[in-house]
């Protein structure tokens, strides 16, 4: 394990302060989607003039008649949006740079793909369904440590979105939002993405790389199988041991970099949780050597890199 370089970390703290910069821009744009316009009254009534909103799906609402209320609100409206665009079009502009800068500076090492991915996820309102579990958890605790953890306990050629069967309904109405099954999100990132048929929770791409999506063990009245969409060739997450504790923990966020330059928020367990889960691991008989051993190998990197650079989370 390293620190980064003064130089990567300087670059690294200005690109997360834009990218941060930039999500709120991305909320306070989508407070104001869609339009208002004035619209004249029925036939019964050619002098009355309403003021309407309109949704980005097309539906609209009358706010009411024209008065000095209304012509504030349309006013108000107008200012917010024009506010919003200039703040994100500017934000955008300077996340082009740091782009360049963070790879110039080899800032990032994360896969683009796993980027592209969160990405996605965000834009689509789906990434607050999952938290990224596994290996890949390692790139958000190495960010916010300012640390280069060992290729060894990094490497992996897949990625675990942990699914809270809970919040399906929600989940449900989000991704009818989008019009698309999971995997169709995926095939938005890499069209080459398919579902394994031995292994229905995972879909691997043409490069070999493979996305899981895991739950809890069914506890009341889950269901279970649980396919994420009517698409016959859609995710049938499977269930996992004790992912109801990794579920309980609490959230870690960080905004990891590829190697391209890209970034994306990556929400994933608290760091102390995934020490105790991977100690776990390590621990069964039943699980590949190799696999244990860098569980073995990963719970103590994290649980090191907690104690010295992040104590604020360290749980004695």
């Amino acid at each position: 394990m390293l620190e980064r370089a003064a130089d990567a970390m300087r670059q690294y703290i200005d690109a997360v302060a834009t990218f941060e910069a930039y999500e709120e821009a991305l909320t306070e744009a989508a407070q104001v989607r869609g339009g208002m316009y004035w619209h004249k009254g029925p036939e019964s009534a050619p002098n009355a003039v309403y003021l309407v909103r309109t949704s980005p799906g097309g539906s609209e609402k009358s706010l009411g008649p024209r008065s000095s209320e209304t012509e504030a609100i349309y006013a108000s409206f107008r200012q917010r949006k024009e506010s919003a665009e200039q703040r994100l079009d500017g934000l955008k502009t300077a996340l082009v740079k740091h782009k360049r800068m963070n790879r110039a500076l080899r800032v990032g090492r994360v896969a683009p793909l796993i980027v592209e991915i969160l990405n996605r996820l965000s834009a689509t309102r789906l990434g607050e369904h999952f938290r990224v579990v596994g290996t890949h958890a390692l790139y958000a605790y190495e960010s916010a440590a300012g640390v280069t953890f060992d290729d060894a306990a990094v490497a992996t050629r897949d990625i675990d979105l942990l699914w809270d069967v809970r919040k399906r309904v929600a989940f449900a109405t989000a991704l009818n939002h989008v019009d698309t099954s999971m995997l169709g999100v995926l095939r938005k990132v890499d069209p080459s993405f398919r579902i394994r048929s031995s292994q229905k929770y995972t879909a691997v791409n043409k490069d070999g790389f493979e996305v899981d999506i895991i739950r809890r063990e069914q506890v009341a009245d889950d269901p279970h199988p649980v396919r994420l969409s009517a698409d016959e060739e859609d995710f049938w997450v499977v269930q996992a041991p004790r992912a109801q504790e990794l579920l309980d923990s609490p959230q870690f966020s960080a905004v990891i970099v590829a190697t391209n330059g890209d970034m994306a928020r990556m929400n994933t367990l608290d760091p102390m949780a995934f020490v105790r889960f991977k100690q776990w691991m390590s621990t069964l008989p039943e699980r590949d050597p190799l696999k244990r051993r860098r569980d073995a190998l990963q719970a103590r990197v994290v649980e090191e890199v907690v104690r010295e650079y992040l104590p604020h989370l360290a749980k004695d």
